[in-house]
């Protein structure tokens, strides 16, 4: 039987975007997939729930107060039932092969326990801005490798639940770069593999958080280097 997979998707304020979201991860090749939704808190006066509440039980939909991205990716970790996390932010969108290349390669590198791939930078309106094509090095570079060019995308990412169990969970106390500490710990346990494959779309948009906050993400990231 094919592994379960359960694509996590936390949002505040999201009822712009997140149709494609979710509709991009309803739409995946792989089979045996949960989709959870975590809302961090909205304060849009509910259309954010609306549009999570349109997609029945299509999906598992959560609310809880505002704690950040970290918080939130926390509480989907803790409420999954699949045995790989696959991250997908509300504003992103996965190719509907994203899953299945993965699990198909994990298959295929038994010494591999986490796969990342190269993704696309899109939009507003969902146009093709340009590709990030990353350069594949060994499993013992990565942590040297994204320390210098800072160039992987979180949402790309697929890991086995028991690594959490082993690395921890988000740090909830980081704001902007929760993932870069997340894969910096993983890398000490685990094998990480790059794909060279464009898997995701990652949207550039004028409401970004990391736009808003780039003077904390600075911050934050001198602490963990």
């Amino acid at each position: 039987m094919l592994p379960g997979v359960s694509i996590i998707i936390p949002v505040y304020n999201g009822a712009d975007y997140m149709r494609e979201a979710i509709d991009s991860a309803l739409a995946q090749t792989y089979e045996n997939l949960e989709v959870i939704v975590i809302n961090d808190g909205s304060n849009d006066g509910g259309q954010t729930e609306a549009v999570a509440r349109e997609y029945g039980n299509r999906i598992s939909f959560y609310s809880k107060e505002n704690g950040g991205v970290s918080s939130a990716l926390n509480m989907g970790i803790r409420k999954m039932t699949g045995e790989y996390f696959s991250w997908l932010s509300h504003d992103d969108v996965y190719h509907k092969e994203k899953i299945e290349v993965q699990i198909k390669y994990l298959k295929e590198h038994p010494g591999t326990t986490i796969t990342y791939s190269d993704f696309e930078i899109i939009d507003e309106i969902s146009r093709r801005i340009r590709l990030k094509r990353l350069k594949s090095v060994p499993s013992d570079q990565f942590r040297y490798s994204i320390t210098v060019n800072s160039l992987v995308n979180g949402c790309t990412f697929l890991i086995p639940k028991t690594c959490f169990d082993t690395c921890g969970f988000f740090d909830e106390s980081l704001k902007i770069v929760q993932d870069y500490d997340m894969w910096f710990r993983l890398a000490n346990s685990y094998r990480i593999d790059h794909i060279p494959e464009v898997l995701v779309k990652s949207r550039y948009h004028r409401d970004q958080g990391t736009r808003r906050l780039a003077g904390m993400a600075t911050e934050e990231g001198n602490d963990l280097v």
